[in-house]
């Protein structure tokens, strides 16, 4: 195969393409940011892009977001991220409703280099490879209404949880009061309450937003 490898990691970077060209791969490109990945990959075009989530300059989740940005410029190009953490949210992105030509291993649960090397070549070939860590989290997090909240919908959500009124919320935002309560209407829709009467509406939108703060402080 011909493989990208992105990680900021010269170490870690130098040993999987040695790994890798003793079992026969070429290396097109070794790479130590995500900058213009997108057409530095569509100019090559490798089998697989091998890429960590956290990457330079913040070290947050560059990768992720870049691996994104390759499939939805090239939608068909395999990408394998390999990382130490799960981030949930630009997971759930990239694998959308089709993971195929996607892998998504935790470098600490790879044990058999024979198994990573079967998991490359499941990408290539258009399957995909997902850690069961990962899988119960992407689960984990499409279980929960507040997941299928947009942006700006939790902006909304969490300006009504310091109790602002819609016209407090559209002067914070700098939209009309009507769009604010747009995203009001579609928060109630997406957490199951528009049939639910009166005020408590909000109340128990702000107690599943306060619920979920909690939640992700515990983890």
């Amino acid at each position: 195969m011909r493989l990208m490898l992105v990680d900021d990691s010269v170490l870690l970077r130098e040993g999987l393409a040695r790994l890798l060209a003793d079992e026969g791969h070429e290396i097109v490109a070794s790479l130590g940011d995500t900058e213009g990945l997108p057409d530095r990959v569509a100019a090559v075009r490798p089998d697989v892009v091998v890429l960590d989530v956290r990457m330079p300059p913040t070290h947050t989740d560059e990768g992720l977001r870049a691996a994104t940005a390759i499939r939805e410029r090239l939608p068909r190009q395999p990408v394998m991220v390999l990382s130490q953490y799960v981030e949930r949210r630009l997971a759930g992105e990239l694998l959308g409703d089709d993971a195929s030509g996607v892998g998504y291993l935790l470098k600490d649960r790879v044990m058999q280099v024979d198994d990573f090397l079967s998991a490359l070549h499941r990408v290539a070939e258009g399957g995909s490879a997902l850690d069961p860590e990962v899988v119960r989290r992407l689960l984990d997090r499409r279980a929960d209404p507040l997941a299928r909240l947009s942006g700006r919908e939790r902006e909304v959500l969490a300006l009504m949880a310091e109790g602002h009124t819609n016209a407090g919320i559209a002067a914070c935002l700098h939209v009309s009061r009507s769009a604010v309560e747009k995203h009001v209407a579609s928060v109630f829709g997406k957490l199951g309450l528009s049939q639910v009467d009166g005020y408590s509406r909000r109340v128990l939108a702000v107690l599943r937003h306060l619920a979920a703060a909690d939640s992700s402080t515990m983890e």
